[in-house]
């Protein structure tokens, strides 16, 4: 009997580094020893007037329903962060508020894709863009990148990638797996193009703003262009800048009629997003925000380590990665041994440590880290690392 899964359903796969980071979790179950860089959660303990808040808005009862794009808190906290933050003005009435950037990024391509529409992603990629665009019905468009550019695209391959069926682009800056930032001169350049296919929307993912390590501020598409603002959606949140990622509270910004859309979605999908969390959120925002630059200082020690170890192993290569808490790392020397980089991610877990193959992401031949861990367990994990390739 044919089992009866939806074929929106069977267009995906299942996410890659949750399917590492359980495969490390069973292991530690049964008494091994295994260094998990696998996940992409900050290890920092959540700022302490942040969960007072969660316990405060419990003893006042604060546990029915809210409105369902967030309550006018939530959303005028966020309102606080993309002007402070991004450096974009935006009114409350254009914000909506999600159980998580993943769930916001989610609605606005279901709400918006139709089979056949095309999305330009550049790669290597998060794990989930692809796989929301084919559950939607839409046609991923890679816009390869990688190390030797600093995983960056140019204009003309952007122009290249452009078809009239393009429906949207999607950018991460920092991104998730590499690190990589894109500067205001290229986003400049990414404007001058969008300018001449007005059907194309940007989702612009900027989740990992806080955590920049170049000293230069954060740029985003929406402030450097406002000309455009009407046609980009960006995203952010509190899980990975505030150690808040069980709470599940992401935002978007954007035009009005695509924040009804995905409002419009969302009454029917999950509803509000958790009270207790939005109460959290809200204090986290409107809070202190100068314990970021110790968090910002402790992650680019990290990175340091990561990088001059992994670079000091024969065979493994990677970049500085300028923002987020990822390294991207080249393991093509080492191919022509394992065959692919999934055997090769299967290879460390025996050695203790559990990464995510780059295949993963849309990439080749390598491994990402996520440095969001103590420098002990890194230097141990690079050690493993390099006995098992040795």
């Amino acid at each position: 009997m044919s089992k009866p899964i939806s074929a929106a359903l069977s267009r995906i796969s299942p996410s890659q580094t949750a399917a590492m980071t359980d495969r490390a979790l069973a292991l530690k179950e049964r008494g091994r020893d295994i260094i998990s860089l696998s996940v992409g959660e900050p290890d920092f303990q959540t700022p302490a007037h942040v969960i007072e808040a969660a316990k405060r808005a419990l003893d006042a009862g604060q546990t029915k329903y809210t409105a369902i794009g967030g309550t006018a808190r939530m959303k005028a906290a966020a309102a606080l962060h993309y002007a402070r933050d991004l450096g974009i003005e935006v009114p409350v009435s254009q914000i909506t508020v999600s159980a998580g950037g993943k769930q916001a990024i989610f609605h606005a391509f279901l709400a918006t894709l139709d089979p056949g529409d095309e999305v330009v992603i550049p790669s290597p990629w998060w794990v989930s863009y692809p796989e929301i665009v084919r559950f939607a019905g839409g046609t991923v468009v890679p816009l390869e990148t990688g190390a030797a550019a600093g995983f960056r695209f140019t204009a003309e391959a952007l122009e290249a990638a452009i078809t009239p069926k393009t429906r949207w682009l999607l950018l991460n800056s920092p991104g998730n797996p590499t690190g990589a930032t894109y500067p205001a001169a290229l986003l400049r350049q990414v404007a001058d193009v969008l300018r001449c296919h007005p059907q194309v929307l940007v989702l612009s993912d900027d989740i990992y703003a806080p955590l920049i390590y170049t000293g230069e501020p954060h740029v985003t598409l929406a402030a450097l262009e406002p000309d455009l603002a009407d046609r980009i959606l960006t995203i952010s949140g509190v899980s990975k800048s505030h150690a808040l990622t069980g709470l599940r509270i992401g935002f978007a910004a954007g035009p009005a009629w695509l924040i009804a859309a995905m409002e419009k979605l969302q009454s029917h999908n999950s509803g509000n997003p958790a009270s207790i969390s939005q109460a959290a959120a809200v204090a986290a925002l409107e809070g202190p925000q100068d314990f970021l630059a110790d968090w910002r200082t402790r992650f680019r020690a990290r990175r340091d380590l990561v990088v001059a170890g992994i670079n000091a192993i024969p065979g493994l290569s990677t970049p500085v990665p300028e923002g987020a808490f990822y390294c991207m790392v080249d393991a093509t020397p080492h191919m022509a041994r394992f065959g692919d980089d999934g055997t090769l991610a299967m290879h460390l877990l025996d050695h203790g440590v559990a990464i995510v193959q780059a295949s993963a992401f849309g990439g080749r031949d390598g491994f990402r880290i996520s440095f969001a861990m103590d420098e002990a367990s890194l230097a141990e994990a690079v050690r493993r690392i390099g006995a098992a390739l040795a």
